[in-house]
């Protein structure tokens, strides 16, 4: 089966997870106790369960005590591997390991699939593949060929030991195998084992670990064994797990094997795809005609690929057609063109057959949708699973190219994705800016480095005028300025729901700013025109904005809020933080104050800048006028854990800022303004 396929989550064992919890209690039909067999458990079940196990901390919903993976390749490239899983359930939230999804397709057989319950007290039983429930999800694709079997033992209780074994056979596409033997829990024993034909050879690749050595266990056959192995703890806003969690890839290939089937290097994989994909991407009369349509009128080569890169975006739907060799290859052009819809890969194609049109080339580049899962010292496809552009530019060529480089054998190139509607021609993704993607060339393929657009890109100005009430209500008028990904954030959000609900969408968005909040007149410009700033305009009521205490009145001058946090100080943090994008807050407020107050106290400056981040903000006042000025800035997208303290001391400081009160009592009768 294609384990992985562009335009879709990778189905790792923890995310297959998560689909199961929910399959698990929507399925009604699934095995229960009276229907399961009691029957005789095998002795590598009984083995793993009888082992002692250390202390684990008291949250730890299960163990895994045993995870075998046993691949062994036939001479002609096919695929038998085998899967063992033992757990002992520790908590109630381990119960979703009592079940099983396991998934297949058209070029992958599923040979069998059993399941096991060992409970605290009574007897064992026995589920067999019969007791599975058969599932195809596919809520993103016209046609699939992918379905799941899930299978759920009853008495996945506390104190139970459960276990399944399945084995699968497949022709892979790919040459290579991944172990993931680290897990969201402990992991008791993790065990590999390979076998190949004679003279067949193999590499192997170990990322977020140290490496081990195998046992040779036969001929032509190895063992990789680890135990004890901590678990990849879920944090807020820390990296993707895949790119935290220990694993280790495996290439294989026979003897004389060429570069492009052994996938021994980017390059070997860059070669692969370009002659999977480049016959797809031809032009054809109707693509060309199409393309004189859409760019009448234009003189200049920059205005014809706008025109052409808003075409495919916004009139090519995005709908997944993989079946067979579909998870890798791109549709024909004019097939995409014709259908109108595609995935990821057909879309990139249908635009670089247009672009070629006009005399611009496009390169493919193969990405992950989430930023640090590709590792640069493991050549693999099976990272991949999206698909974008790097359009060959002109050096005049310069409006607004913030994803652009200079590469050493295209000159001066430009990233776009042309499946994201909401991402002008200009700006990345932020979930793909500062990751590795694949640059396919007519020659091979290139590791590189995404761009990350810097902070003042991303930007967020707020300008406010507000008059404070006596009762410390306050009205006033705020127009904020959106563009990089903070406008993107807010117009997909706008303009994924109906008009008649927007209004409802922008007051919670902006409800941010007070409770009391009450949204009055607001306009959005900017809001069809991706390649456009977003500018919202309204004008709000708050009531008790301004606190009372005794004669004086207590006010926030900073006017949205926004809670910072890392997560609870008494817990040690072990992951890095991972920012979405970095990003530029300016705010700009002025409040006229009632008559009869003064100013008595104004919160201190605050200034913090280093590489990572910068924060300032000052209160100035003149007469009867509060002037608040404020800058938060994030600069880089990765924080490594030796920064995490600092990081925590930021948030404090930006908060403490933030939550400071301009304090205000009654001027004397007496006093002038």
């Amino acid at each position: 089966m294609k384990e992985w396929q562009f335009c879709k989550p990778k189905r790792t064992l923890r995310l297959n997870r998560r689909i199961t919890a929910a399959l698990a209690l929507a399925m009604t039909s699934l095995v229960t106790a009276g229907e399961a067999a009691w029957g005789s458990t095998p002795a590598w079940v009984r083995s793993a369960a009888d082992v002692t196990l250390p202390k684990y901390a008291a949250d730890t919903k299960a163990v895994l005590l045993l995870h075998e993976q046993a691949t062994t390749v036939g001479a002609s490239g096919d695929v038998t591997t085998r899967y063992r899983r033992v757990y002992r359930i520790l908590r109630p939230e381990g119960r979703a390991f009592g079940t099983v999804t396991v998934e297949y397709d058209s070029e992958t057989r599923l040979n069998y699939l059993k399941a096991w319950c060992i409970p605290p007290d009574g007897k064992d039983y026995e589920a067999k593949e019969k007791d599975a429930v058969e599932s195809s999800l596919s809520l993103d694709s016209l046609y699939e060929d992918v379905h799941r079997k899930v299978l759920s033992l009853p008495g996945s209780e506390p104190g139970s030991v459960v276990a399944y074994e399945y084995e699968q056979r497949q022709r892979p596409m790919v040459p290579q195998d991944v172990w993931w033997f680290q897990d969201e829990v402990p992991v008791r024993q993790a065990r590999y084992q390979l076998v190949l034909p004679p003279s067949w050879e193999y590499h192997s690749f170990w990322m977020n670990a140290s490496s081990r050595q195998p046992q040779q266990t036969g001929s032509n056959a190895w063992t990789w064994e680890v135990s004890d192995v901590t678990p990849v703890e879920d944090e807020s806003d820390m990296p993707a797990w895949e790119a935290l969690a220990g694993r280790m890839g495996v290439t294989y290939y026979g003897p004389g094997a060429s570069a492009g089937e052994s996938h021994a290097s980017w390059r070997d994989i860059g070669a692969w795809y370009s002659q999977l994909a480049s016959a797809q991407r031809q032009d054809t009369p109707a693509i060309r005609e199409s393309v004189a349509e859409l760019t009448a009128g234009q003189t200049e080569t920059w205005g014809k690929v706008e025109a052409l890169a808003r075409f495919v975006q916004s009139n090519i739907r995005y709908v997944a057609i993989e079946i067979g060799a579909g998870g890798y290859q791109p549709h024909a052009a004019q097939v995409t063109f014709t259908n109108r819809y595609g995935d990821c890969k057909d879309k990139a194609t249908l635009l670089a057959a247009m672009l070629g049109a006009i005399g611009v080339k496009a390169r493919y580049v193969l990405v992950n949708s989430r930023r640090s899962v590709v590792n640069p010292d493991f050549p693999t496809m099976l990272d991949f699973d999206h698909v974008i552009l790097a359009i060959q530019i002109p050096d005049a060529m310069q409006p607004r190219l913030w994803a652009r480089e200079d590469n050493k054998q295209l000159g001066p190139i430009l990233y776009f994705d042309p499946t994201d509607p909401y991402v002008p021609l200009g700006y990345l993704p932020e979930s793909l800016q500062d990751s590795y993607g694949l640059l396919v060339t007519d020659d091979g393929g290139e590791l590189v480095k995404l761009p990350l657009l810097a902070a003042s890109l991303n930007r967020l100005i707020l300008s406010a005028k507000m008059t404070l009430q006596t009762d410390g209500n306050v009205s006033g008028d705020v127009m904020e300025m959106f563009w990089g990904a903070p406008a993107t954030e807010l117009r997909t959000q706008l303009l994924s729901v109906p008009e008649a609900t927007r209004q409802a969408v922008l007051e919670k968005f902006l409800s941010s700013s007070t409770g009391a909040f009450v949204l009055e007149g607001a306009r959005v410009d900017g809001l069809d025109k991706i390649e456009n700033n977003l500018t919202v305009s309204y004008h709000f009521t708050a009531s008790n904005y301004a606190k009372s205490a005794g004669e004086l009145l207590l006010l926030r001058p900073h006017f949205r809020g926004t809670a910072y946090a890392l997560d609870t100080p008494e817990k040690e943090r072990k992951n890095p933080v991972e920012f979405p994008t970095t990003i530029g807050e300016s705010e700009s407020v002025e409040i006229h104050l009632p008559d009869g107050y003064q100013v008595d106290e104004l919160p201190p400056p605050t200034k913090v800048d280093n590489d990572l981040w910068s924060y300032t903000s000052a209160v100035e006042t003149d007469g009867g006028v509060v002037q608040y000025k404020q800058l938060y800035q994030i600069k880089q997208v990765l924080v490594p854990s030796t920064k995490l303290s600092e990081l925590r001391q930021f948030y404090r400081q930006v908060n403490s800022n933030e939550q400071a009160s301009i304090v205000l009592k009654c001027r004397p009768a007496d006093q002038p303004h």
